[in-house]
């Protein structure tokens, strides 16, 4: 069964201007080619789309329901559509990013950078509240970071939904196991971030859930520290999922008591508004290729 995008057009048209005439008029085709998409989707799943009283077509409470959910779909359509079309104006320009962690969000600026080329990108990385911090205090644009409050300051939209892991070097026992629990860490040497980390407070928070205390052999500022100390074998240490797309000398084991994802999200201050922000914005759907393959997805 197939609902294309011209049938939903021309129901979407007749919905909101009454007639088949008057939706052809908007469309641009003959009255017949609207009422005959029309007639060939009810036909085809069997429904009543509307109620013929003399010259006007009154929706039913199916159509109703229809409606609301492909009018959402014909806005975003042409939002996209009005973006790419103006591809080309895009010569110039900066755009200032924040990233917690390197990944989703260097996949969401290989995508924004595919479409738009000729934009500069600034990147600031550093941790969770450091890039707090460069949003309010607008040093950058927009930035990607997991456990975005929900504060009225914020625009935040989900990208990606991910949970924290141990990591631990390929050779290292630990590296065999597909899964591991809190009480099983315990036996080896921990690193951990300090504590303006938000991977650090999901790692705290799952220890205490099991009322276990963990005293780290070894604590790192930066992400980059501890993907090295872990590569060193220097301990075991803990990243979200898809934080990194590094996979040297980097093996990823699940924690038992840390199977909830949570979302990471695209956030800027609710008032920071822009053509290239909004592109941003809108850069994973613009991007995602034909086959459905997710940009985001972890390699």
């Amino acid at each position: 069964m197939a609902l294309t995008s011209s049938r939903v057009r021309a129901v979407n048209a007749v919905f909101e201007t009454g007639s088949f005439a008057a939706a052809a008029r908007r469309l641009g085709v003959s009255q017949p080619a609207v009422a005959q998409l029309v007639r060939d989707l009810e036909a085809e799943f069997a429904v009543a789309l509307f109620d013929r009283h003399g010259q006007s077509l009154i929706a039913t409470p199916l159509c109703r329901r229809l409606y609301a959910a492909t009018s959402r779909m014909q806005a975003i359509e042409a939002d996209a559509l009005a973006i790419l079309q103006q591809r080309d104006e895009l010569t110039g320009g900066e755009l200032r990013i924040g990233l917690g962690n390197a990944m989703p969000g260097m996949a969401l600026i290989a995508a924004f950078r595919n479409l738009y080329p000729k934009i500069q990108i600034n990147i600031e990385i550093g941790s969770w509240s450091a890039i707090m911090a460069a949003v309010v205090d607008q040093r950058v644009d927009v930035a990607v970071l997991p456990e975005v409050p929900q504060d009225n300051r914020f625009r935040r939209e989900p990208c990606v939904q991910q949970r924290v892991v141990a990591i631990c070097h390929p050779v290292h026992d630990l590296s065999r196991e597909s899964r591991v629990s809190i009480a099983g860490l315990m036996q080896y040497p921990l690193v951990f971030r300090t504590r303006d980390s938000a991977t650090q407070r999901a790692v705290d928070r799952a220890f205490r859930a099991v009322n276990l205390r963990a005293s780290p052999a070894i604590i790192v500022n930066t992400r980059e520290g501890m993907l090295e100390a872990v590569a060193n074998r220097l301990g075991v240490g803990f990243v979200w999922e898809h934080g990194s797309s590094r996979i040297d000398r980097i093996a990823k084991v699940a924690i038992a008591e840390i199977e909830a994802e949570s979302p990471e999200y695209i956030f800027s201050l609710a008032g920071k508004r822009g053509k290239l922000v909004e592109l941003f914005y809108l850069a994973r759907s613009l991007s995602r290729p034909a086959d459905g393959t997710d940009i985001l997805a972890a390699p």
